[in-house]
């Protein structure tokens, strides 16, 4: 369908009010007041009055619904597949298998008759949500309990003479054993999706590790996880183990600080160790009756600030145990003027117009014009110094000079400059406006500039060239340049050749096509990171685009790579797609001019980084503009023995605020030390070490192929089981495959990494669509990763009776439980979505009863159902609401800790409709065979052949 431009941008004439334009406007506000409790019961009991419906009618005849146990396996470690008998369909209530991790007492007890961590069993009635994804570390010391407990917790913060503090333990005289081994069996006991929402393994240190009993005094794990919770003293132990040890690195965990809130210290007494630089964390030791304070890092003593204990504001002494950075692992320091090079930069958006024809007909102008226009209340401009340009491109580059709100003639005026070459920067003062003082301009321009290029025909794209004018114009000031897109760049600077060749799609040449194909981008991107330039690519282009060759702008400015494949305003869900991320984009607080370095514990050394900045020395990344909603990885090596029952390792970030404040985020984390291989195995986390293997995979398919890339996957999750059955398991499998419960995911999310869209072999796949999906891998904060990596999968027709409801104590929408990725757990009535996160699917089986269809799309008959991308429609009744609800849940982004700007595109499948669209789905199911990838079971006996060679 397409629609005539009018200029507008192609909104819908009514916008589809389930999905609000902006998702801050979705469901389950986190902050939202728990529901009166009267209330609650009411709604439960009006809920049960209500005719249950019989879309599962089958299943409750047999008990095989796609929720007949959770993930619908066997209990009790039955064979894969076999769906578990239950009353209506669900397993009848246990108690819970304790919680792995939740009682670090009972680690290194003998391991009692129960089911070990991860294993499938029913969840008891109403308790279906998944665990809270994060609490915090359960190795932070625990309060002493009762008035003496308080007592001596007061005397432990004394600084009277004599007063003893806590010194750090050796390795031998722990209080107490590390994480537990729970050997498992991934033939008989299979891996559960559900597994993959429980926090990482526990960090479990020496009692009073830390200068105070602050349950927050070490680092939650949604802003650092480390690969292992528990650190080997040599190289070579860690060499031995095959584990990696690696960060990941999260320092913001939403998009605005408002709902993720971090202590700030706001008097700029910043203590710091004259040596190694480390910022004073709560795992210090004080000496001298409190006058100094040695050093965690480095073990240098330091004096202690004099104002450490006095506020200068109030001129009165304050209780330095009340301080953030003692009690807080994650602090923010208000900078004082020795860390700022120049002032405080302001923020500035140059915009870069693709005016080309494709652009203008696709509805791309018209809607990225009228999106800035209605978010210009949403940039950043606290300080009121926010600055904003604008450049058109097509064959030409198109200055525009926009006037001051007070000046009486003010219009906007046009300069082209058809000089490539050698681009001349007319009036460049005037280029760059205040937003504030221009406001009414600037409105007035974004309203007219469509209609300023409403008949361009022209098809050049000169956007190379437009980047380097762009970097002349604000490398005074430093920004972002915001590249809207819809061709190829193929005149001036940095021109691309169309290179697709649909033959070498699949082959060993497929990875040629992946590398840039001019030094220009890599060269130009490392100029504008020395001169505090970031850009950010929007790209639309239904044609190639050679993303390979413009994801070089971001990757190396701290930047991101947007892709809009097949993009047209005429369609509403496009439009409002778009709309909504490019406001949000728009609206959310990032960083500027900053670096991040990450310190440790003497013997520990940050050796290789990745993710989207320029590495300007050997520990040191560069940002010109620091996002919030990506991630970095850090790989660490052990140098020289470790000595110390703990080790440290500080991340700290330094930038500007958008209000022109210079801030320091420093996170501190600090994980025990072993000498012991189990320790190290019974600490690994399954989601850490996928996230920095995903880096590592981006990384070879860029240097040496696709097939480099998933050789790598194969032989490191191999190498590991190997690893674990010689070393752990006594070298006997017994006819299974020996692995840590807490590992029991890797495999699978081994495999969901080779058949992701971005590694998988395939002659199908456009190198387009393979390299934003590259881009995605190597950027996503670790949840999302997980998703994209492996996908959620949710049975609704026969979902329990509190999904889609709010649950009645945290207000959250209630989602049915995941289910593992196999076609089997489909029955041909039934309706699910698949969601990886940037994609979410509606499938609905070709026996899938009238009544669920009228409920849920308001149509009867199946072959009335419109399929493809598209938006469920708000019907008056309870399933349909429930159904929102729950799609709109699993694209909550904030409840999970992270920043993100995406909205996924919903599509509607019908088992028996559009083979394309269902082939295209299927992909998603990682245990099932498709494409040339094999499935779950196959893979598994790939692995155990592989292990008992």
């Amino acid at each position: 369908m397409s629609a005539p431009h009018d200029g507008y941008g192609q909104y819908p004439p009514q916008q589809p009010a389930e999905q609000a334009p902006y998702p801050d406007q979705g469901y389950a506000d986190p902050n939202a007041a728990a529901p009166h409790p009267d209330a609650a019961a009411q709604h439960a009991a009006d809920h049960g009055k209500k005719k249950k419906r019989a879309y599962a009618a089958g299943a409750f005849d047999v008990g095989a619904g796609g929720n007949a146990a959770i993930g619908g396996q066997a209990q009790g470690g039955g064979q894969f597949g076999a769906p578990a008998p239950g009353y209506g369909g669900y397993p009848q209530p246990e108690a819970q298998p304790a919680a792995y991790g939740a009682q670090p007492a009972a680690y290194g007890a003998e391991p009692q008759q129960q089911q070990p961590y991860g294993m499938a069993q029913p969840a008891p009635v109403g308790g279906y949500q998944a665990p809270e994804p994060y609490y915090p570390a359960a190795g932070a010391p625990p309060a002493p309990g009762g008035v003496a407990g308080l007592a001596s917790g007061m005397s432990g913060m004394n600084l009277g003479p004599g007063a003893q503090q806590p010194q750090q333990l050796p390795p031998q005289a722990r209080a107490g054993p590390l994480n537990q081994l729970y050997p498992t069996d991934l033939l008989n006991q299979p891996f559960n999706v559900s597994e993959l929402d429980l926090p990482p393994p526990p960090i479990i240190l020496p009692p009073n590790s830390s200068v105070t009993p602050s349950p927050d005094a070490n680092c939650l794990p949604k802003y650092v996880r480390s690969t292992i919770n528990a650190v080997p003293t040599t190289h070579s132990l860690l060499k031995k183990s095959k584990l990696p040890l690696a960060l990941v690195i999260q320092p913001y965990a939403a998009l605005h600080d408002l709902d993720d809130p971090v202590p700030v210290v706001q008097d700029q007494v910043i203590s710091r160790c004259r040596r190694c630089r480390s910022y004073i964390n709560p795992f210090v030791t004080f000496l001298d009756h409190g006058h100094r304070w040695r050093c965690n890092m480095c073990n240098l003593t330091n004096d202690v600030p004099q104002a450490f204990d006095w506020d200068a504001a109030a001129q009165k002494t304050v209780d330095r145990w009340q301080r953030h950075e003692l009690n807080h692992a994650v602090v923010e320091f208000v900078a004082p003027q020795e860390y700022m090079v120049r002032p405080p930069q302001p923020l500035v958006y140059l915009f870069l117009f693709d005016v080309s024809y494709a652009a203008v007909s696709t509805g791309l102008l018209a809607t990225s014009a009228r999106t800035i226009l209605d978010s210009l209340n949403r940039i950043p401009n606290a300080d009121r110094r926010t600055r904003l340009g604008f450049i058109a491109v097509d064959s030409s580059l198109h200055y525009f000079s926009v006037p001051k709100d007070t000046d009486e003639n003010g219009e906007t005026s046009m300069l082209v400059v058809s000089d490539l070459d050698e681009p001349f920067l007319p009036v460049p003062q005037e280029l760059l406006v205040p937003l504030t003082e221009c406001r009414n301009s600037i409105e007035n321009f974004l309203t007219k500039l469509p209609e300023m290029f409403a008949n361009n025909q022209s098809n050049g794209s000169c956007m190379g060239s437009a980047l380097r004018a762009g970097h002349k114009l604000i490398s005074p000031l430093g920004g972002k340049i915001v590249v809207l897109s819809a061709s190829l760049p193929n005149v001036g600077y940095g021109k691309l050749e169309m290179r697709e060749d649909k033959k070498l799609l699949g082959t060993t040449k497929e990875s040629g096509l992946l590398q840039t194909a001019s030094s220009f981008y890599k060269s130009f991107a490392v100029e504008c990171s020395k001169n505090q330039v970031s850009i950010d690519m929007f790209l639309f282009s239904s044609q190639y685009q050679d993303v390979a060759s413009l994801s070089n702008l971001p990757r190396y400015t701290g930047g991101q790579t947007w892709f809009y494949p097949g993009w047209n305003a005429g369609r509403p869900e496009d439009a409002i797609k778009f709309a909504s991320e490019f406001s949000d984009f728009l609206s959310s607080e990032i960083g500027l001019e900053a670096v991040l370095r990450v310190r440790a514990t003497t013997g520990l050394r940050m050796s290789t980084f990745y993710g989207n900045f320029f590495n300007r020395s050997s520990d040191l990344c560069a940002f010109p503009a620091f996002p919030r909603d990506q991630c970095y990885v850090v790989e660490v090596a052990i140098d020289e023995n470790l000595t110390k029952g703990i080790v440290c390792l500080q991340t700290a970030v330094l930038h500007t605020t958008c209000n022109g404040e210079r801030r320091i985020r420093v996170m501190t984390l600090a994980l025990p030390t072993t000498t012991n291989l189990a320790d190290i195995y019974a600490s690994a986390d399954q989601c850490a070490i996928t996230t920095y293997y995903s880096h590592k995979a981006v990384e070879r398919a860029l240097s040496n192929g696709l097939d480099s890339a998933r050789d790598l996957l194969q032989s490191k999750v191999t190498e590991l089981l190997q690893t674990f059955r010689k070393e752990l398991a006594g070298g006997s499998m017994g006819g299974g495959l020996q692995f840590p419960s807490n590992l029991r995911g890797l495999p699978a999310l081994f495999l969901g990494l080779i058949k992701h869209v971005g590694l998988r072999k395939s002659a199908q796949i456009p190198s387009d669509l393979r390299s934003a999906a590259l881009c995605l891998l190597s950027t996503l904060p670790l949840p999302l990763l997980m998703q994209y990596i492996y996908p959620r999968l949710y049975s609704l027709h026969d979902m329990p009776d509190n999904a889609g409801y709010p649950d009645p104590e945290t207000s959250q929408i209630v989602l049915p439980p995941p289910l593992n990725l196999s076609s089997e757990r489909f029955v041909p009535y039934g309706l699910y979505i698949i969601d990886d996160g940037q994609t979410q699917f509606l499938w609905v089986g070709r026996d899938a009863v009238p009544q669920l269809l009228v409920d849920v799309f308001g149509v009867a008959d199946r072959a009335q159902l419109r399929v493809g991308k598209g938006s469920l429609p708000e019907l008056d009744n309870d399933f349909n609401e429930r159904v929102r609800a729950v799609a709109q849940k699993s694209r909550d982004h904030k409840a999970r800790g992270v920043g993100s700007i995406i909205v996924p595109h919903l599509y509607i499948v019908r088992e028996d409709g559009e083979p394309s669209l269902k082939l295209w789905a299927q992909t998603l199911l990682v245990e099932d065979r498709a494409d040339q990838g094999m499935s779950y079971q196959q893979w598994m006996g790939t692995l155990r052949e592989k292990v008992s060679i």
